[in-house]
């Protein structure tokens, strides 16, 4: 079973263009609001999202896999933030860390939920994406590699 919502979409720009109207202006800030705020993580299309940046990390079977460190997806219901980052210090993913002030959101693990982008506490979120960008991982995976992509100029 797919937990991400199917996307019409193979690339960012279809992603972007098929977000249902009442979602459009909320995802396309997130968009921005992320680039602006990780210039180095490059964007992709992953996994039915847009995708920030990527990490190798080896999962359960022993396969080395590419995974977004941060992921923006418009779900049925809602907008999910999934911010694969974990803090060394307390062995738990950033948005578990900062659940408390990220504001009106649900969060599971990595996972920032919310239906309106008003619920959001975007400094908190922007303290959040800074630390992922250095923090990437999984917990569980085997090892965790970061590798960063970056922009080409």
């Amino acid at each position: 079973m797919n937990m991400f919502k199917s996307a019409k979409a193979t690339n960012v720009e279809e992603y972007l263009a098929n977000v249902p109207e009442e979602r459009k202006d909320a995802i396309n800030f997130l968009h921005q609001f992320i680039q602006k705020t990780v210039p180095g993580l490059k964007v992709h299309f992953a996994y039915n999202m847009l995708g920030y940046g990527k990490f190798k990390y080896i999962d359960y079977k022993g396969k080395e896999n590419d995974w977004p460190i941060v992921a923006l997806a418009n779900q049925k219901n809602y907008i999910s933030v999934y911010v694969c980052a974990i803090d060394k210090e307390h062995g738990q993913y950033l948005a578990e860390e900062y659940k408390d002030r990220l504001g009106k959101v649900s969060v599971g693990k990595s996972c920032i939920r919310f239906n309106k982008l008003e619920k959001v506490n975007l400094d908190t979120l922007k303290e959040v994406l800074l630390k992922a960008e250095k923090q990437p991982g999984l917990i569980g995976a085997k090892e965790h590699k970061a590798k960063k992509t970056t922009k080409k100029k």
